[in-house]
């Protein structure tokens, strides 16, 4: 397959702008204007509407496949996207507007002379599959699906003896194979379905379209977090269209078969995927989480594609399912101070993710540390939000930690000067809290019992809201061991179903100027959410704030002094 080759094809003429690195369209994009709303990203406030949209490839959360077809639908996507690696969550996003709402925006990937050269131009022009920049005109290919290695069931799919839904499903799946450069497809054993947030319309339209279809699933498959609490919304003071129509969406997924889990964070279900198994999971701190800590091995599936594959039950066979693909390659060598906290880890995370924006690393340095599930589970949710890859090794503590890295490695520190500016980056916001955040990733019962334990028997401050959310199981899990009725009794509320990347007001605090969280993958997409400023901190630091209403000036006690 040549490297210069348009994926969605669309003629298309506009400015050019070249993304200085990847970009998560959610929580980085507006997905009604095309505005940059990643406070963090360095193209913060450009427009991507109508423009040749270039970037190394996406970062982030598989979500962003539907916040372009939310983008598509409404006009105010890119004229085109223009990558120079593999990438595969916009390009989804790019399938889908054009096979479902006829709504295409051409999707390009080019050798890195060629990304290069067209990052210099200020116009370029799509017609008649040829790229022209500059007085250059650059020949685009389509990706070759004919020599796919198919089954007989795969075919038949394909020929619609099984029905439109997944006829649509398998063509799809066929197209993203070969641009990942698959040869063929793969079994897998379970989905995890992420597109059930009621983030935009196009979810909603996508899922509702499917399922009058006649799409089912034929693995199990668990539901990411809603945007509602599906059961006690109508008495929370949710505005009823948007209850409504977030119910009918997780409702969509049921009814094609789905369990309503409705967690971010499935690996804490009772029947966790192991070590090896090859399973079709979407929403990317859960699938970094089940490569790296787990073993199990999934591609980050952009979202509407893990639909495909729950009712097809198959995957591409490419990236990390490949034992070839999950050696590191680079080694992020780490200092810590000889004391901290359990804010480190996020910290951690956020920062390899910095470091190795596209490719799968190994922190060393930690080996005699003793990180908590809980640790890592922060860490893989940070280290999503600022790379594209989909895992990390941690060397002593992760299943594949002791991995040998590629021939090409290169290798980086993460300092203690690191961490202080990150801190610093992530604590800028005034010191008074109206809202403390707890649960990005949904929180786990251990997380829950912590925090129960140092509020102890002090209640949260009259101004400050403090909110958990959780999925079900944690719930039950909470109830009967008392934590739930510890949290109540100390004034915070527990939430479960949805999580702080869909939660809306009210639930959402309407008068909140800043909140505080112990996620930092909250910390990092918080602001471009929901306009608020945003402080981090440990656990304890949550606590401290919820209680006293503030949190603390200046450096942790564990990084005041440099090492």
């Amino acid at each position: 397959m040549t490297r210069n080759t348009i994926f969605v094809t669309r003629d298309a003429k506009g400015e050019v702008l070249a993304c200085k690195e990847g970009l998560s369209f959610w929580g980085g994009v507006d997905p009604d204007t095309g505005v940059i709303i990643d406070a963090h990203h360095p193209d913060f406030g450009a427009t991507l509407a109508g423009r040749i949209v270039l970037m190394p490839t996406s970062r982030g959360s598989c979500s962003g496949s539907g916040v372009l077809l939310q983008l598509a639908r409404s006009g105010s996507a890119p004229a085109a996207l223009v990558f120079r690696e593999d990438e595969e969550i916009l390009t989804l996003g790019a399938m889908i507007a054009e096979k479902l709402f006829e709504r295409p925006v051409a999707v390009l990937r080019l050798e890195p002379t060629v990304y290069d050269r067209l990052a210099m131009a200020d116009m370029a022009e799509i017609t008649h599959n040829a790229l022209t920049f500059a007085d250059t005109s650059i020949p685009l290919s389509p990706p070759m699906t004919e020599g796919l290695i198919l089954s007989d069931g795969d075919r038949a799919l394909l020929d619609g003896k099984d029905g439109p839904a997944r006829q649509i499903a398998m063509e799809v799946l066929c197209m993203m194979a070969a641009a990942q450069g698959a040869q063929g497809l793969i079994d897998v054993s379970r989905g995890h379905i992420d597109g059930c947030i009621l983030a935009h319309d196009a979810n909603l339209d996508f899922a509702e379209k499917m399922q009058q279809m006649g799409a089912r699933t034929i693995i199990p498959t668990t539901i990411n977090a809603i945007s509602v609490d599906r059961e006690n919304w109508e008495t929370q003071g949710v505005v009823p269209i948007f209850g409504n129509k977030a119910s009918r969406l997780a409702d969509a997924y049921v009814n094609m078969g789905a369990r309503p889990t409705f967690t971010c964070a499935p690996y804490l279900l009772d029947d966790a995927p192991t070590q090896d198994e090859a399973i079709g999971w979407s929403e990317s701190n859960a699938v970094i989480f089940a490569n790296s800590v787990l073993g199990a091995r999934t591609q980050k599936h952009p979202d509407y594609l893990d639909l495909f594959i729950a009712i097809t039950g198959r995957a591409p066979h490419t990236g990390v399912y490949l034992a070839e693909n999950r050696r590191p390659v680079c080694e992020l060598r780490v200092t810590l101070p000889e004391q901290y906290d359990d804010s480190v880890w996020p910290m951690l995370g956020w920062l390899a993710g910095a470091k190795s924006p596209n490719g799968i690393p190994v922190l060393t340095g930690l080996e005699a540390l003793s990180p908590t599930q809980d640790d890592l589970k922060a860490l893989c949710a940070a280290f999503g939000t600022t790379s594209a890859a989909q895992m990390l090794h941690v060397r002593g503590h992760t299943p594949e930690g002791d991995l040998p890295l590629s021939a090409t490695a290169n290798r980086f520190e993460i300092t203690h000067r690191d961490l202080v500016k990150l801190w610093q980056d992530f604590n800028a916001a005034d010191e008074q809290i109206d809202l403390v955040a707890i649960g990005s990733p949904h929180a786990s019962l251990t997380e829950c019992r912590n925090f129960a334990d140092l509020l102890g028997d002090k209640r949260c401050n009259d101004a400050t809201k403090t909110i958990v959310t959780v999925g079900r199981g944690t719930l039950s899990e909470m109830t009967t061991e008392g934590i739930l009725e510890r949290l109540q009794r100390a004034g915070v509320q527990v939430v479960p179903d949805i999580c702080w990347c869909s939660i809306t007001e009210p639930i959402f605090p309407i008068s909140t100027a800043v909140l505080m969280t112990n996620s930092g993958k909250y910390a990092h997409y918080g602001k471009g959410l929901t306009g608020r400023d945003v402080r981090f901190g440990s656990l304890k630091d949550c606590a401290r704030a919820a209680v006293t209403g503030r949190a603390s000036a200046g450096l942790p006690w564990w990084l005041m002094s440099e090492k």
